[in-house]
């Protein structure tokens, strides 16, 4: 009788244990995730055309999620899949007539990506193009008679000798220019208008006679950061002619209806990190760069995307702080009004026609779903529910927090707590640093393979995410703070958020962990080196070890230079090395996990095995060193993203919790538990 009752006990308290853990989310949950991507309004403003990204089964061929097109008819309210199955779908926009849903992909057995095009009513995708390359962005004239598009075909002949194996490569030098084309639609045939210059972004003018576009040299990833020239395109004449002598970083640019002005997002000036200010030209124009109206200057926010209203008016979204707005601007006063207040929902842009902005919006509650604002009206409409069961998800409290830093100056960033949080209790914390350092965490959907966000609340972490001096949404002083003085005040803030935690009883001081990537996993090495004494694990992600050596080994060293140092290496060797966690590797008390891609050309792989070969040889705590081959700067495939999430909680789980021997370390085999 007690045999069978304790059986049947036994068996209720596992059925309660299996039943919670049902209701927590876990790693896994985030590769079972939805979401809604590219969003695309069709120019008579009655269809919304969008792309929704599926998780790519575990079984399938290692890559990223999959993307199909999805269909909202805002006059009848029903929204369906359009273009379903194992695609991967890029560019979704629409034919000027609104009659077609276009798009970019490759479909079938197709060598290259080509532009699709499919009629709103139904039917199968039409491929537009037949190029012997893959096409890149694209846009259709505005009189349906032709289309732009840009596109880095190989060299004649390369191909030929490399399957020959004469595959030398000349750095930089084998980079081919992003040419721009135009495909005619009658005569189906394709004419190359631009070389020995690269295109970055373009837009045909309301009339289709002319493209604005923003112009380098050379087809190289620093060059598109800081040295963009917004210029005019005659397709006709094959003539480029520099519209503006632009300084530093360029972000989207629009014409207005009439034609007669150009919008764009901007730099300030030059040493601006963050594209993030907003400007009109007139075309043909007359003024200098800075003399050009910043309509968002010296306010504390980073504008992210805009649209044209009407001839006068701009709408603009932006980040502010943790917080994401919608505003309109006209163009020729002080006029500026709110047309959805921050707080409401989180996103990154948003596309706009005929008084309708649709967005990929989301909250603290779900990742990225179909919204829709009227502007008139200010109605803001959600249209989808990509992941019904993440109700059934217990998910833990999230919140902006603010405190001052230990010079006076306001730091704002996200906190998580732990899922099931009892007031008096004090838990670990573990750190997320964001990269950038021109970004910022905003207060939305805060959890995904490289933000551990839920799934460490359900863990019993409190997770802080702090948006530290430099980062953007706070305004181009914010951002500027940290130049030439990196990681140093910076990541103060960093210290002074744990200590307002600790203060208020929140965390226990000695259970604190920090992790990142790129900049973030700069942080994290600084951590682990130069202010150990704080830190009880750390993981870092293509994080930078040797500021010396990863100037002249990145991709992007100009940007680094314009937009953060200020100084060459050589104009002040001793403050590069003394921001170097190289130099302070001897002081290591933390264990420290770093992560790397061994194919990153942003920061040079070569940065993490540095810092792995100094603690390994004096530090004084364990270290391990994990490659991903194939990944670049950050996990693009499913497997390699899983086994970063999992790695990095257990390695946070093992110093974090418990009593586990500081001077061991865990498993280096992983469960991925894919059954």
């Amino acid at each position: 009788m007690w045999k069978q009752l304790s059986i049947f006990i036994l068996m209720i308290a596992v059925t309660v244990q299996v039943s919670g853990q049902d209701h927590i989310f876990t790693s896994h949950d985030i590769f079972k995730m939805s979401s809604v991507g590219n969003v695309s309004v069709s120019p008579d403003g009655k269809f919304v055309a969008y792309a929704v990204n599926i998780p790519r089964p575990w079984n399938d061929k290692p890559g990223g999620n999959y993307s199909e097109i999805h269909l909202l008819n805002r006059e009848t309210g029903g929204s369906r899949p359009f273009i379903t199955g194992k695609r991967s779908i890029r560019s979704v926009s629409w034919t000027p007539d609104s009659k077609k849903i276009t798009f970019v992909g490759r479909m079938d057995d197709e060598k290259n990506s080509q532009i699709y095009s499919m009629n709103v009513d139904g039917g199968m995708p039409v491929k537009v193009t037949d190029a012997d390359f893959s096409i890149g962005s694209y846009q259709w004239n505005p009189n349906n008679t032709s289309i732009a598009f840009v596109a880095s075909p190989k060299e004649k002949g390369k191909a030929d000798l490399e399957k020959k194996g004469f595959n030398a490569e000349i750095y930089e030098e084998d980079v081919v220019d992003k040419n721009l084309y135009i495909f005619d639609l009658k005569t189906q045939k394709t004419e190359q208008i631009t070389q020995g210059i690269s295109i970055w972004s373009m837009e045909w003018d309301p009339a289709g006679n002319k493209l604005a576009a923003q112009v380098t040299q050379k087809n190289l990833t620093d060059h598109s950061y800081v040295f963009k020239k917004i210029s005019i395109i005659d397709p006709k004449t094959k003539t480029v002619t520099q519209l503006l002598d632009n300084e530093g970083k360029v972000g989207e640019m629009h014409w207005s209806p009439d034609g007669k002005h150009i919008g764009f997002i901007g730099g300030a000036d030059l040493n601006d990190p963050v594209s993030g200010s907003l400007f009109v030209v007139q075309v043909p124009n007359s003024k200098k760069f800075k003399e050009l109206r910043n309509y968002v200057k010296d306010m504390e926010l980073s504008v992210t995307s805009f649209a044209w209203k009407d001839d006068k008016t701009l709408l603009y979204s932006a980040d502010e702080s943790v917080d994401c707005s919608i505003s309109e601007q006209a163009i020729d006063g002080e006029s500026r009004s709110t047309v959805l207040e921050a707080g409401k929902l989180v996103f990154r842009g948003f596309a706009y026609s005929k008084g309708i902005i649709a967005i990929s919006g989301q909250t603290p509650n779900h990742s990225g779903e179909l919204f829709t604002l009227d502007v008139n009206s200010k109605t803001l409409k959600k249209w989808t529910d990509l992941n019904p069961w993440l109700a059934k998800k217990k998910l833990a409290k999230q919140e902006k927090i603010s405190y001052k830093a230990r010079d006076g100056v306001t730091v704002e960033g996200v906190l998580v707590y732990p899922l099931d949080y009892e007031d008096g209790k004090k838990y670990p914390l573990i750190n997320y640093i964001h990269g950038g350092p021109e970004a910022c965490v905003k207060n939305g959907w805060i959890t995904r393979y490289s933000m551990w966000g839920q799934v460490a609340a359900a863990k019993g972490y409190f997770v802080y995410m702090p948006n530290y001096r430099g980062s953007s949404g706070r305004g181009v002083a914010y951002s500027k703070m940290d130049q030439k003085d990196m990681g140093d005040e910076e990541f103060n803030d960093v210290l002074d958020g744990i200590d307002y935690l600790v203060k208020q009883g929140k965390v226990d001081k000695d259970r604190v962990g920090i992790g990142g990537g790129s900049y973030g996993g700069y942080f994290s090495m600084w951590a682990a080196t130069k202010h150990s004494e704080h830190f009880a694990a750390a993981c870092s992600f293509v994080g930078i070890s040797d500021q010396i050596s990863k100037r002249f080994t990145t991709d992007i060293p100009w940007e680094s230079y314009y937009s953060h140092w200020l100084v060459w290496p050589h104009e002040d060797w001793e403050l590069v090395l003394d921001r170097s966690p190289i130099k302070y590797a001897t002081n290591n008390k933390t264990p420290t996990l770093i992560l790397h891609g061994k194919e990153d050309p942003r920061v040079h792989p070569s940065q993490s095995l540095e810092l792995y070969r100094a603690l390994k040889m004096h530090g004084k705590a364990p270290v391990r060193l994990v490659w991903y081959p194939g990944e670049g700067h950050g996990n693009r495939k499913r497997p390699a993203q899983l086994d970063y999430n999992l790695r990095t909680l257990e390695w946070f789980d093992y110093y974090l919790k418990g009593d586990n021997p500081r001077d061991k370390m865990p498993r280096k085999d992983l469960e991925y538990g894919l059954d």
